[in-house]
C-alpha cells in the first residue's frame, strides 16, 4: 500500500461523483483518508510538508493508514469552503488558511499579528503549540486539529512601486488573505483586497491589485516573478505579520478511530514535526526569492531605521485586535503577551 497517493487532476464535471466514490471507499476501508487543499501538486507546501506528513503517519501506523491527497481543490468548492468540508465530513482532512473563513478562529489570529510574528516560522509554530490547549482549542468545533503552522511571513510584493517607508505604501491596493493582513494594510494607508492566493496572478495581471502581502516562497509556484517587479522585506528579515494554516480532520471521523491509529497521527504531528515544518517554511523563502531575482526583479531590504518606522506604524494593529477580541470576552492583551514571550523564547533556541 502506498504511503500517500496524490491525485493531480479530476474532470470538473465528475466532482460530485468523485466525492460519492471517495466516501464509499472510506467507509469500506476504515483507515483510508482524503486530504483536500487549495494549492497545486508542485507547491512546496504540498511536496515538502503534506506528502512527507502523510508518509510519516502511514509509517508510524505500521502501514495501516493511507492518506490520499487531492490538491488544487480537485474535489470541488473554493478555498474558503475547506473548513466546512472537513466539519461536514465531505472530506476527512483539510489543509487550509484560517483567514479564508474570517471570524471562526479569532484567538488564533494572535500569532499572525505584526510585531508578534516578525520572521521565524519555527518559533511561531512552537509558540502555537504552547498556547493551543489552554487558549485556542475551543475555536475548532467539529474539527480535530492535527497541527497548526505559519509560513515564512508577509513580505511586500509590488508591480512597480519601490517602498521604503509607510508613506510610500499609501494608496496601493494590496491583496491579503486575512483580516489581520487587511488591518496591517489599512494601518499603512493602503486598500486591502481579500482573495485566495490562487486568484492573485490574474488580479495582478488585470491591475485589480498593485501588490500583495505574501511570502517569497509562493513566487515560483504562481509565477509571480512575471507579475511583480519588487520583492520587499525589512531589516533582518522583518515581515508584516504572517498567516496561520491548519491541518484538521473531521471530528467524528477522529473519534471513530482506534487508539493506535490516533496515536500514529499524534506522533506524526508532534513538537519535533512542528519545529521541522517551521524550518521548512523558513528555508523555502530563499528559493522563492531566487526565482524572482533570476527574472530580473529587485530585492528591496529596508534599513534598520526604515524597519522601525514600519514597526511603529503597525503596532496599532495589535491594539485594534485586542480591542476587537475584547467584544467576545477574550483578554487579547494577555494572549499577545503570552504569544510574544513564547515566540521570543523559541527564537532564542528554546
Amino acid at each position: 500500500m502506498p504511503f500517500a497517493r496524490i491525485v493531480r487532476s479530476l474532470r470538473p464535471f465528475a466532482a460530485s461523483a468523485v466525492l460519492a466514490a471517495t466516501a464509499g471507499a472510506v467507509a469500506a476501508q476504515e483507515h483510508r483518508f482524503t486530504l483536500h487543499h487549495f494549492l497545486g501538486p508542485t507547491a512546496s507546501a504540498h511536496t515538502e510538508m503534506l506528502v512527507p506528513w502523510a508518509e510519516r503517519v502511514a509509517e508510524l501506523s505500521g502501514g495501516q493508514v493511507e492518506i490520499e491527497i487531492f490538491p488544487s481543490m480537485t474535489l470541488g468548492g473554493r478555498p474558503p469552503e475547506l473548513v466546512s468540508q472537513a466539519r461536514d465530513g465531505v472530506v476527512d482532512i483539510v489543509w487550509t488558511v484560517n483567514g479564508y473563513t474570517p471570524g471562526l478562529f479569532p484567538r488564533s489570529e494572535v500569532i499572525e499579528l505584526p510585531n508578534v510574528f516578525e520572521n521565524d516560522a519555527r518559533a511561531a509554530n512552537l509558540a502555537l503549540n504552547d498556547l493551543f490547549d489552554d487558549h485556542l482549542a475551543a475555536e475548532y468545533r467539529g474539527l480535530k486539529v492535527l497541527f497548526l503552522h505559519v509560513h515564512g511571513g508577509m513580505a511586500l510584493h509590488t508591480r512597480d512601486r519601490v517602498v521604503r517607508s509607510p508613506d510610500e505604501v499609501r494608496g496601493l491596493r494590496l491583496r491579503t488573505p486575512s483580516r489581520t493582513g487587511a488591518w496591517s494594510i489599512e494601518a499603512l494607508g493602503a486598500a486591502p483586497v481579500a482573495m485566495p492566493v490562487t486568484e492573485l496572478p490574474a488580479a495582478l495581471q488585470r491591475g485589480t491589485v498593485d501588490g500583495a502581502l505574501i511570502p517569497f516562497e509562493i513566487v515560483p509556484t504562481l509565477q509571480l516573478q512575471d507579475q511583480t517587479a519588487h520583492q520587499i522585506e525589512g531589516h533582518d528579515g522583518y515581515r508584516i505579520g504572517t498567516l496561520l494554516f491548519q491541518v484538521s480532520m473531521n471530528r467524528a471521523r477522529w473519534d471513530s478511530l482506534p487508539d493506535d491509529i490516533q496515536a500514529a497521527f499524534l506522533a506524526a504531528s508532534d513538537r519535533d514535526w512542528l519545529a521541522h515544518v517551521g524550518e521548512v517554511w523558513n528555508g523555502t523563502e530563499a528559493g522563492g526569492l531566487a526565482a524572482a531575482l533570476a527574472a530580473g526583479n529587485s530585492h528591496v531590504v529596508w534599513t534598520e531605521a526604515e524597519t522601525e518606522a514600519f514597526r511603529a506604524a503597525l503596532e496599532p494593529v495589535v491594539e485594534r485586535w485586542i480591542t476587537d477580541i475584547a467584544r467576545e470576552g477574550i483578554d487579547g492583551r494577555a494572549l499577545v503577551e503570552r504569544a510574544r514571550a513564547a515566540v521570543a523564547r523559541y527564537a532564542q533556541g528554546g
